[in-house]
């Protein structure tokens, strides 16, 4: 894998994204997002996740973030651990559902495909790290996160999005502490 993938400066904020596989959308579910909510709370207090930004699309999740204490990668393979095993049964909770049991079924294909996992897999195995080493950078990938759900027609400004640091940026509380990050 080529470094610029990886993460190399621990004290420099990253912009990372998470794509659950075949892009199914979960996230649509609002008890599947409290799930990430809780994991990266959890992150925050237990490892020193520090997030600056985040979003949480249907199909994928966004975050600019730091480290004050746990390697970041670290962090990131922990917390798709965890939301993958809570997540799944979650979503075993709703087999009634023909829609949740094809996404259920494509996970367990593709956790039967992937020799990393046994007989589940819930995110595509790489996060893409980018390391934000200017200002500028950082602003596009903080804009850039923020109108996700604007460019895909979710909502009309960034603020109306629930699951995103957009109104943390606008002075108003949000679901998760953000340190700014310019």
């Amino acid at each position: 894998m080529s470094r610029k993938y990886k993460f190399i400066n621990q004290h420099q904020p990253y912009f990372v994204s998470c794509s659950v596989v075949y892009w199914q959308k979960v996230f649509n579910d609002a008890s599947h997002c409290e799930i990430l909510i809780e994991s990266l709370k959890y992150c925050q207090t237990h490892k020193g996740l520090i997030i600056y930004g985040w979003c949480f699309m249907p199909d994928h999740i966004h975050l600019i973030i730091g480290t004050q204490k746990n390697p970041m990668q670290d962090i990131m393979r922990d917390f798709k651990s965890y939301t993958s095993r809570h997540l799944r049964k979650k979503m075993t909770e709703h087999r009634g559902d023909p829609e949740m049991n094809k996404i259920i079924q494509i996970m367990r294909q593709s956790g039967l495909k992937n020799s990393n996992n046994k007989d589940w897999q819930f995110w595509q195995q790489h996060n893409h790290p980018i390391e934000l080493f200017s200002n500028k950078i950082a602003e596009q990938k903080l804009n850039y996160v923020h109108y996700n759900p604007v460019k895909a027609g979710l909502v009309a400004y960034p603020i109306d999005w629930l699951y995103s640091s957009a109104k943390d940026y606008d002075g108003q509380k949000g679901l998760l502490k953000v340190e700014f990050l310019i």
